[in-house]
């Protein structure tokens, strides 16, 4: 976690993906600067447990689907009233694959859980964010997005690519109500699910590609959440930060 003092205690914040990596992580890192939390998961027995840990509420949702999506943030609607900073955090994909590998169905389930799930959660969040003085969209996309040069889904891969569009869309279409849309696009941050879908040998291969030489821890990523979502960067929008230890430079 950041060593700078970030305060957030008059803002409403909303995590998806909140049970685990950089969502568990974020909630506990914005609950901790004074923020009221809501993390919201399809896991509810992990997603409560983080939430408990970090003084958040929790809401179970699948954010592929509408009323699942409609009920979670109709919740924070009647708790709040508004809400302030949305982090777009839900995603991943299950298996490395090549296109002609890749499974029709495995194909539709990465992209919705990747690209449905922010255009469904970020459409009913925005009469919420557009009643803040300070909205902010912060949306998880990836390295893959943005280049080929290494292995992990087509499905993920196009999914993440058209997150950086789609935040893009958000932040044209809501800068007159003075809400931000930024992405962030991290790469190789070691989590559980890296390690599930990376054996050891393909780890220290990703490793070193990377100038730095590791990989990237997700506290690392969540700094860049707090720092979006502050007051300091009030007047950035449309922009995607590459947070990945120098693999790709542009």
């Amino acid at each position: 976690m950041s060593n700078v003092a970030w305060d957030f205690a008059d803002r409403v914040v909303a995590v998806t993906g909140s049970a685990s990596g950089m969502g568990a992580d974020a909630v506990g890192a914005f609950a901790a600067a004074g923020a009221e939390v809501y993390g919201l998961d399809i896991d509810e027995h992990k997603g409560a447990a983080v939430a408990s840990d970090a003084g958040a509420r929790f809401l179970g949702c699948d954010v592929t689907d509408t009323t699942s999506v409609e009920a979670a943030f109709g919740r924070i609607e009647n708790d709040a009233g508004r809400l302030d900073v949305l982090i777009n955090n839900a995603g991943g994909f299950w298996h490395q694959h090549t296109t002609e590998s890749l499974p029709e169905s495995e194909w539709d389930a990465v992209v919705d859980l990747n690209l449905k799930g922010v255009f469904l959660c970020t459409r009913r969040a925005m009469a919420l964010l557009r009643r803040s003085t300070a909205g902010r969209i912060i949306t998880l996309s990836s390295l893959a997005g943005q280049t080929a040069v290494y292995r992990s889904s087509p499905a993920y891969a196009a999914a993440k690519a058209g997150v950086l569009a789609l935040s893009r869309v958000f932040a044209y279409e809501l800068a007159a109500d003075g809400v931000t849309s930024n992405a962030i696009s991290p790469s190789a941050v070691m989590t559980d699910r890296i390690r599930e879908v990376r054996g050891p040998d393909e780890r220290a291969r990703t490793e070193a590609t990377i100038p730095l030489g590791r990989y990237g821890t997700t506290g690392e990523i969540v700094n860049w959440m707090l720092f979006l979502a502050s007051d300091e960067a009030a007047y950035m929008t449309g922009q995607t930060i590459t947070v990945n230890g120098g693999r790709l430079m542009v």
